[in-house]
């Protein structure tokens, strides 16, 4: 078990050792209190983009739902006529090839799992770099016209200003022991949340207790709906790779329903989130959590076996490229002699037993009234105001 795995597991169960970090906690409070303030009298310098930026991040260590939310905000931006462009770090991708244009053809390993699984998903224009400035240069010199551009978890990076900030809470997991790392998983102090709009991220078809001075309509709250599992290798694109031969036909592949016992591998922020969704859909969930951004083995997915398994949009991004690389591997073995039929059929039997749950964010009525009063503010004009 990685190091990350277990201090993770700590702040869930809220383990009583972690109180003898509190010293680090208050150390980290203080550098973070420094930098901010640092920031603020301009003794640290930081970048205005010569477009509307709004960042999108939480200040919690761990998923919340950011990623969907992201992109259910650039598809309804997109519906609007907006030209909306996306930047990221791009955490897990080769940092030497950054700054980077996103593509459809990018791979993990390179520009990061998020940023690939949110232009597969939006075909918005997208960069990365850990330097913001340089991320957004290189975004608006292939797309000069972008009328706003969101910053996906940027929240902390402060050489970045930005003109509308959108914190994400998740209300189940809430905020642990309410400590600063490592005691806590807080990135910032609680009171972070009055100078941002702040989204209560909720499980779904749960009525929300309200304090005296919210309502049902005001309240600003997401919820994941799961959408229909399907294959993470469709027949399609086994045939495209010219590995017609290896593939299992669709029609053998039984889709998991309710009570059948699966697999359930994550490598998100917040796994257990993952595993409870599946719970509610009815399936018998074996629980393997990875840290988050995990860079999957084949070997490790060989392990799974007997039951099938389910995986999250963004793991399936990099699962599928090591399952196709395996694939391009063998099918270039002209000899059929030479092939590891052995393994061959476990790799065959493994994209048989692999589907994806996808998930989408759906927002309160309230977050879209926001999201309009803050863009107009900006003079970026809605074409609609519905969000259908």
């Amino acid at each position: 078990m990685s190091i990350e795995t277990t201090i993770t597991r700590a702040w869930q169960q809220k383990a009583a050792w972690l109180w003898l970090l509190l010293p680090l906690s208050w150390l980290y409070g203080l550098l973070v209190w420094l930098r901010r303030q640092a920031y603020r009298l301009r003794i640290l310098s930081s970048f205005r983009a010569p477009v509307p930026v709004m960042v999108i991040g939480n200040v919690t260590v761990g998923g919340s739902g950011k990623t969907p939310l992201i992109i259910t905000l650039v598809s309804y931006l997109q519906k609007q006529s907006i030209k909306v462009g996306v930047i990221s770090r791009g955490y897990g991708g080769d940092t030497s090839q950054m700054p980077a244009l996103v593509t459809k053809e990018s791979l993990p390993n390179t520009v990061g799992d998020e940023p690939c699984l949110i232009v597969n998903t939006t075909a918005a224009p997208m960069a990365v770099c850990p330097n913001r400035k340089q991320a957004i240069t290189t975004l608006l010199n292939a797309h000069p016209d972008l009328q706003l551009i969101i910053a996906d978890d940027g929240l902390q990076h402060y050489a970045l200003q930005r003109d509308i900030e959108w914190i994400v809470v998740d209300v189940a997991r809430g905020f642990g022991n309410q400590q600063l790392l490592p005691t806590g998983f807080l990135r910032e102090p609680i009171a972070r949340l009055k100078d941002a709009t702040v989204i209560y991220h909720e499980k779904p078809n749960v009525v929300p207790a309200l304090n005296d001075n919210e309502n049902l309509v005001q309240r600003l709250t997401m919820q994941l709906q799961p959408d229909e599992l399907y294959p993470l290798l469709s027949d399609g694109e086994l045939v495209e790779l010219n590995a017609a031969k290896s593939a299992i036909p669709l029609s053998s592949k039984v889709v998991p329903s309710q009570g059948d016992k699966v697999h359930a591998i994550s490598g998100i922020g917040y796994p257990q989130r993952f595993f409870a969704t599946l719970s509610t859909l009815g399936f018998d969930v074996i629980g393997h959590p990875y840290p988050d951004h995990h860079n999957f083995s084949l070997t490790e997915l060989l392990q799974y076996t007997e039951h099938p398994m389910i995986v999250t949009t963004k793991d399936a991004v990099k699962i599928r490229t090591v399952l196709l690389t395996e694939l391009s591997k063998i099918n270039a073995i002209k000899s059929t002699e030479s092939i590891d039929s052995h393994n061959g059929n476990d790799i065959r039997a493994l994209i048989n037993r692999l589907w994806i749950l996808p998930v989408t964010a759906t927002l309160s009525d309230a977050c879209y009234q926001t999201l309009q009063q803050q863009l107009t503010a900006l003079d970026i004009k809605m074409a609609t105001s519905s969000h259908s």
